[in-house]
């Protein structure tokens, strides 16, 4: 294992003259997809577990959510076709002895979840699931009957994390989370869970473009809907003027034209654009820091939905971003750092063939100073990957 530092005269993100941040909300379609396999993944370990003591090979990261259909208008509506989930890839089904009934533990995980954050959505009557999920490769399965302290790795596959959140990050993560939280819904319940926030900002202004439908359902007229959108409006530009930025320029669904009816406003049925008008994918929403951040490094890996124990690609994700996080708390100096791992198939997944850290110094500490205390860091996270791996397989660190 091969673990490198290096002291950047780079400049730090949030000193950079632009940077571009998304964020997509609760019930975007590709953040559906992230948050129901990833619990379908947790529901799988933790069966796994009673029944055999370990967790088994699986792999729940691929999934669609195909748009449904809808007749709606100022008022109400209705559903015309149910959304359809698909659950692919692979997962153990057990052996002969114990059999895991895997069919039945995706469909009630999948409706468990939809009640839980798709309050307009009916599990039961507007999604129809589909699990076409097969056991694994020989190969691949053989990972888990491997004697040692910790699995190897499943895969050749690299992460990065970063750390600190920049001001900007931090405020289109908090605007979709305001506008999904339960305080701001009983102040707007007419607000629907898709929403999309792309923030950009320009030296110390930040410009936000924030998609929220409203319930058709609890807007009579398109006169309402202008109205509460204007309310809505003027809520989360309060909201951001606790943001540190000279200037805020707030969009809220931007579509809109006025007199054009229900053509020109952005109504849901059930509060998600994917009732009729946008499919959902694993892997194309929110890095595992929540944001999409497109001046940071980023990995190619959907970690929602894969194995916990024993795939690099979900757990190096999480890990380099913690990794940066606990560097940035404790090393004295640093200004911002980035974190990259890389796990190679059939290594074990606590000794990572190459660990980068670059760290953009705050202060005139030499070299030494840096890679004496993000090593000692990194050796103290890798030493802990069991029971990190654990926490995975709980839920305990969230991916989207």
């Amino acid at each position: 294992m091969e673990k490198r530092v290096e002291v950047s005269a780079n400049m730090a993100v949030s000193e950079q003259a632009v940077e571009i941040v998304e964020r997509k909300g609760t019930g975007h379609p590709d953040s559906i997809c992230d948050a129901v396999m990833e619990r379908i993944s947790v529901a799988l370990s933790r069966e796994y577990m009673e029944r055999f003591g370990a967790v088994l090979h699986h792999n729940i990261d691929k999934g669609l959510l195909v748009a449904g259909q809808v007749e709606k208008g100022f008022g109400g509506g209705r559903v015309l076709k149910p959304m359809e989930l698909i659950v692919g890839d692979r997962a153990s089904y057990g052996t002969e002895k114990s059999s895991v009934p895997v069919e039945e533990i995706v469909k009630r995980t999948v409706r468990s979840w939809v009640a839980e954050n798709l309050p307009h959505v009916d599990p039961d009557k507007h999604l129809e699931v589909r699990v076409v999920l097969q056991p694994g490769s020989e190969e691949l399965a053989g990972i888990f009957g491997r004697r040692g302290r910790v699995r190897v790795a499943n895969d050749t596959s690299a992460a990065a994390g970063y750390a600190p959140l920049t001001p900007a990050e931090r405020a289109v993560l908090a605007t979709e989370r305001l506008i999904n939280s339960e305080a701001f819904k009983l102040r707007f319940p007419e607000a629907g869970s898709d929403v999309k926030v792309m923030g950009v900002r320009t030296g110390s202004e930040l410009d936000l473009t924030v998609a929220c439908p409203l319930l058709a359902g609890l807007i009579e007229s398109e006169a309402a809907y202008f109205k509460k959108k204007n309310e809505m409006h003027t809520a989360i530009r309060d909201f951001l003027s606790g943001f540190p930025f000279s200037k805020v320029t707030l969009n809220l669904n931007s579509l809109d034209v006025k007199g054009q009816g229900t053509r020109g406003v952005y109504l849901t049925l059930l509060g998600t654009s994917a009732e009729d008008a946008d499919s959902g994918q694993v892997g194309r929403g929110n890095r595992v820091n929540g944001v999409i951040s497109l001046n940071r490094p980023m990995g190619t890996e959907a970690a929602a939905g894969k194995n916990p124990v024993s795939h690099v690609g979900k757990i190096y994700s999480i890990l380099s971003h913690l990794m940066a996080s606990e560097i940035y708390g404790r090393v004295k100096g640093v200004k911002e750092v980035s974190v990259w791992l890389l796990g190679e198939i059939g290594r074990p997944i606590d000794e990572p063939k190459q660990v980068f850290v670059q760290v953009i110094p705050d202060g005139r500490a030499g070299r030494e100073h840096y890679e004496r205390g993000v090593v000692k860091i990194i050796d103290e996270f890798l030493s802990r990957i069991p029971s990190f791996t654990e926490e995975l397989a709980r839920g305990e660190h969230p991916v989207c």
